[in-house]
């Protein structure tokens, strides 16, 4: 389904999953203590190499505004050079850097939805038109790729935006479908989101197509690395596209302080692979046990599950008075459905025991 999207700027914000501690304080409830399941982060939190690393940080040096250490530790992740690898203040900073550098007041840029806020907002707020090709639930989630190419060859867009795995349905295109993507729009950069493909079981390796000079890798060490406070992601991209990106970004874009965690979690690779391990554990678990409750759970290779409840605003609320936090996904225009991000296999059978309350079945 092609939805177009205004390019006139707007001043509202995406909205996002995390608690928010007003509201739990609104309810009687210590924000401490509420499990989280709306924000999709690694289970196990950050590595103690993490901790230990900020524990010995000093806050009066200045970081390195170049990130020299940063960019090897992840050029020799990718096997890229390290001029390729462009570290941002997460990877929202790096979205919305895109459709300045790389893209013309009143073009078209197109994203495969629903999706991340951030992709449309970034875009409005460059002066560009926005088209969504959304997927639907009759089709399990899953891209109508002649659609998608169809939308193309209409809009000719300069920018095409594809969280992959998708947020919130979990839908992972394998490199096949992401190809014909870009041969289908032969005058576009490609945006592949990849912040959920560290929880993927078998991810593609797709650091290769930034030598094209059309494709823009993402990644978010806050949700692999658990650093969402402090904001860390990066960009895969050839010389020429980081340079022009850098060249816009602010001076000491990226803290010490995520510097130096983003440097201590490429160190602990073993973390990583544990909580892949859980994740995969929890997704499964949910997606019978919700299945079992007559529930329609969407296909998805994320460390999230996209489900139907009905009335989704009712269902978070009701979760959040028993100290559950799930995320609603009505700004993704899903007001029938919840997402539910794995956290460790006794949190996953709380929710599930606390959902039949939620949905009035008892």
């Amino acid at each position: 389904m092609q939805t177009p999207i205004s390019g006139q700027v707007s001043s509202t914000r995406p909205v996002h999953g995390g608690l928010r501690d007003a509201e739990a304080r609104a309810l009687g409830l210590d924000p401490a203590e509420v499990l989280d399941f709306s924000a999709s982060v690694n289970p196990l939190g950050p590595s103690p190499l993490v901790r230990d690393a900020l524990a010995r940080l000093d806050p009066s040096a200045y970081p390195d505004p170049e990130c020299r250490d940063l960019r090897d530790a992840l050029a020799r992740l990718h096997d890229v050079s390290a001029d390729c690898v462009l570290p941002g203040n997460g990877t929202t900073e790096l979205i919305h850097l895109i459709p300045r550098v790389l893209a013309r007041l009143g073009e078209y840029a197109v994203a495969l939805g629903p999706t991340f806020g951030e992709y449309e907002a970034a875009c409005r707020l460059a002066g560009l038109n926005v088209v969504e090709v959304r997927a639907t639930r009759q089709r399990d989630f899953q891209w109508d790729m002649d659609e998608v190419c169809h939308v193309f060859a209409e809009e000719s867009p300069l920018l095409l935006f594809l969280c992959n795995p998708n947020n919130p349905t979990g839908a992972y295109l394998d490199r096949r479908a992401v190809l014909r993507l870009l041969d289908a729009a032969p005058d576009a950069t490609l945006v592949l989101d990849e912040a959920y493909a560290p929880f993927v079981a078998t991810p593609w390796a797709s650091a290769d197509l930034i030598t094209s000079g059309r494709v823009v890798v993402l990644r978010s060490m806050t949700k692999d690395g658990a650093l969402a406070g402090l904001r860390l992601g990066y960009a895969l991209a050839r010389e020429d596209v980081t340079r022009r990106l850098r060249a816009l970004q602010p001076s000491w874009s990226v803290n010490a302080a995520a510097q130096a965690a983003g440097l201590a979690a490429l160190a602990a690779p073993g973390h990583m692979a544990r909580a892949r391990a859980e994740v995969l554990r929890s997704v499964a678990y949910l997606r019978e046990a919700l299945s079992e409750m007559g529930l329609y759970v969407a296909p998805s290779l994320a460390n999230f599950v996209l489900i139907e409840v009905g009335d989704a605003p009712a269902v978070r609320l009701a979760l959040l008075r028993q100290g559950l936090c799930v995320r609603d996904c009505t700004s993704f225009g899903l007001p029938s459905f919840i997402r539910i991000g794995a956290r460790r296999l006794p949190d996953c059978q709380r929710l599930v025991a606390a959902l039949p309350d939620a949905l009035g079945r008892r």
